[in-house]
């Protein structure tokens, strides 16, 4: 009885670990959206690049549920996730930089 209790508080702790990549993603979406916004507000992104930089923001989602589905976020799966939103911060700033204004 205490082993089985024991085994299960160990594959807690595990599972909580590989799950620790969330808040940090999430924070870093966060910021990205902010960004977006701050960039629609301030006439330095188009409409066009806006709805680029949506569905960009969507295949993070999709890709973070996909990777979440099983229960555990591989190493694997985290690097993916964060090289999609490495890759997002890049054409956020570029498109906002781009000397394309909303008319």
């Amino acid at each position: 009885m205490k082993r089985s209790i024991f085994l299960l508080a160990i594959a807690l702790c595990l599972s909580s670990l590989s799950m620790a990549v969330t808040p940090v993603v999430k924070q870093n979406q966060v910021q990205q959206h902010k960004r977006i916004v701050n960039g629609i507000t301030s006439g330095e992104l188009t409409r066009y690049e806006v709805r680029q930089l949506e569905a960009q923001q969507h295949n993070i989602n999709k890709t973070k549920r996909i990777a979440k589905a099983d229960g555990v976020v591989t190493k694997k799966e985290r690097s993916i996730i964060y090289a999609k939103q490495k890759k997002a911060n890049r054409n956020i700033y570029f498109k906002k930089h781009n000397n394309r204004n909303r008319k």
